[in-house]
C-alpha cells in the first residue's frame, strides 16, 4: 500500500481540477513531482516542495505512481503513449492512474503496448473545482482490488474517504463517471425547462421549486446544485460549457458502443452544444439554464 512515507506521486495536469488536487496531496503529505503545459501553474506546488519534471517520461522516471488530470481522451493517449510519454518512464511494476473523463479504449492500448508490466487503473472524479480544492471528490475506480488498495492512501488524500468507491473492473470507473455526468446534465436541462414553464404561467419561482421538492420530482440538484445559479447567478465558469460537451459525447458515444438507444441524451447533448454556440467554450456547464431564461425574457433568481 502506497503511503506518504513510501510513495513519490506524479502529476500530470494542473488545471481547475489538478491544482486543487495536487495542493492537498502536497497538504497530505505526498511527494510530487509535477508537469503541465504552463509550468507557471506549478509555482506555488515547487516553493512548498514539488519537483519540477519537463516531460511526462521525466514525471513517470522519477514517480512510484503517475497520476493524470487531463482534458481529452486525445490529451491523455498523447501524454501516456508519445515517445517522451508515461509509458517510456514509467518502471515495471509502476502505476498509472487516469483521473481524466475518458474512455476505457486509451488505457486498454496502453495495457496492451505496456504488455501487462504496468497497472493501469481509471479512476475518474465528481465534485467540480470547489471539491478538488478542498479534498471532498468523489472518486470512482476501475480496477482489480489489490491496485484498489494499495492506491486508497493516495486517493484519500484528495477526495472524501466515504465517497472513494472500488466500481469494477478497468473501465469500469470511466462509465461510472459519465453516466454520473450523463445524469446531472439532464437534471440541470430538465430543471430549467421545469422551471422556466412555471414562471412563465405566473407562479413564484421559489414556491414553484419548494413545491418541486415536496414532490415525488425532488431531486439533489433541485434542492442544492441549481441555487448557483438561483441565488448566485453563476453558471460554473469553473468547468467550461466545452468540457461539458465532451463529456456528453463520450456518454453517447459509450451508450451507442453498447447498443443502448440514446434519444434522451441525444437531445441534452444538442442543448448544450446550443448554449455553447451561442455563449461562448469558456461559458459555464450551467450556462443551458440561461437559454431558458433568454427563451422567457427574465433571469431565474430568489432572494
Amino acid at each position: 500500500m502506497f503511503t506518504k512515507e513510501n510513495a513519490t506521486v506524479g502529476f500530470i495536469g494542473l488545471g481547475n481540477m489538478g491544482s486543487g488536487m495536487t495542493k492537498n496531496l502536497q497538504k497530505n503529505g505526498f511527494k510530487l513531482v509535477v508537469n503541465d503545459v504552463r509550468k507557471e501553474a506549478a509555482e506555488t506546488l515547487i516553493a512548498n516542495g514539488a519537483v519540477w519534471a519537463n516531460t511526462p517520461k521525466e514525471v513517470a522516471e522519477q514517480s512510484d505512481v503517475v497520476i493524470t488530470m487531463l482534458p481529452t481522451p486525445k490529451h491523455v493517449d498523447i501524454v501516456s503513449m508519445a515517445e517522451n510519454g508515461i509509458l517510456a518512464g514509467l518502471k515495471d511494476g509502476g502505476y498509472w492512474v487516469d483521473m481524466s473523463t475518458s474512455v476505457p479504449e486509451v488505457a486498454a492500448r496502453a495495457r496492451e503496448v505496456s504488455k501487462g508490466k504496468i497497472n493501469i487503473v481509471d479512476a475518474p472524479v465528481s465534485g467540480m473545482s470547489v471539491g478538488a480544492s478542498n479534498g471532498t471528490l468523489q472518486i470512482f475506480v476501475g480496477g482489480e482490488a489489490e491496485q484498489f488498495k494499495t492506491l486508497k492512501n493516495v486517493f484519500e488524500g484528495m477526495g472524501d474517504p466515504e465517497r472513494i468507491l472500488h466500481v469494477g473492473i478497468a473501465g469500469a470507473g470511466y462509465a461510472v463517471k459519465l453516466m454520473i455526468n450523463q445524469l446531472w446534465f439532464s437534471h440541470l436541462v430538465a430543471t430549467a425547462e421545469v422551471l422556466a414553464i412555471g414562471v412563465k404561467a405566473g407562479v413564484d419561482l421559489e414556491v414553484l421549486r419548494q413545491s418541486l421538492i415536496k414532490s415525488p420530482a425532488n431531486s439533489n440538484f433541485l434542492e442544492n446544485d441549481v441555487l448557483s445559479v438561483l441565488k448566485n447567478s453563476d453558471y460554473d465558469e469553473g468547468f467550461a460549457i466545452a468540457l461539458a460537451c465532451k463529456d456528453l459525447g463520450l456518454s453517447v458515444d459509450l451508450a451507442r458502443s453498447v447498443g443502448v438507444p440514446v434519444e434522451l441524451s441525444s437531445l441534452v447533448e444538442q442543448i448544450y452544444r446550443r448554449a455553447k454556440s451561442q455563449y461562448g467554450d469558456k461559458a459555464g456547464e450551467m450556462t443551458p439554464m440561461k437559454l431558458y431564461e433568454d427563451l422567457i425574457g427574465q433571469t431565474l433568481r430568489i432572494s
